[in-house]
């Protein structure tokens, strides 16, 4: 069996759309990280995959959107 691929497809699609919202065509998307929980008869795994794999870029870039995230949640301002 294989994985459905509807979910990330779904996510992506509703970020491009909200960066061309918000930005317009004067930027470029700089690096991309994927997180996914996979669920199955293993219990849980979470995958991550980067476009950069210098590892101080990606641990700084997941340490900002855990920043955003969190004050999202609070309903602070970034």
């Amino acid at each position: 069996m294989t994985l459905d691929q509807t979910k990330i497809g779904q996510v992506v699609a509703a970020q491009m759309e909200a960066l061309e919202g918000d930005y317009g065509e004067d930027c470029e998307i700089g690096d991309v990280c994927t997180i996914v929980e996979v669920l199955g008869p293993h219990g849980s795994a979470v995958r991550v995959r980067t476009s950069e794999m210098r590892p101080h870029t990606v641990i700084g870039l997941l340490r900002l959107a855990e920043a955003i995230h969190i004050s999202g949640i609070r309903g602070e301002g970034v």
